[in-house]
């Protein structure tokens, strides 16, 4: 069995591969806030809020994550991991998806702190909530 890596993992977001652009990404989830609760949601030990959260490099230009934030918050957009790198999903090999609303970052979303470094980015980290938990795709 393969396990998964810290460098395979690629990330497209809305037909178009984002994997050059981010540093993390991944799915989350926890408890959803929520002012009414179900019987059923208490039964299955409460409902759940999935999210999609990534940090990249600020990039303004068009076709961007940032720029996506930017021009078109509040749209919803297909956000696909393939954890393993491959292209088609398998059953050894899953992908996971989930519609996505764009939202604008909270905290830094223009500029940042200075860094020696030649190569340093300046990062933007955001969390899109998921209209449903990712579907996992095995082929």
């Amino acid at each position: 069995m393969a396990k998964v890596g810290t460098r395979l993992l690629t990330v497209t977001v809305a037909g178009s591969s984002a994997t050059d652009q981010c540093a993390t990404a991944k799915f989350t989830t926890g408890d959803q806030d929520s002012d009414f609760v179900t019987f059923a949601d208490a039964a299955a030990g409460g409902a759940r809020q999935y999210n999609f959260e990534a940090t990249i490099a600020q990039d303004m230009v068009a076709g961007t994550l940032w720029d996506l934030m930017w021009s078109a918050p509040g749209t919803t957009v297909t956000v696909r991991i393939a954890p393993y790198g491959n292209a088609v999903a398998s059953p050894t090999q899953p992908h996971f998806e989930a519609a996505c609303v764009v939202k604008e970052p909270d905290g830094d979303f223009i500029g940042g702190d200075a860094d020696a470094s030649t190569t340093a980015k300046m990062p933007v980290s955001f969390v899109w909530p998921c209209n449903a938990k990712p579907t996992k795709y095995t082929s």
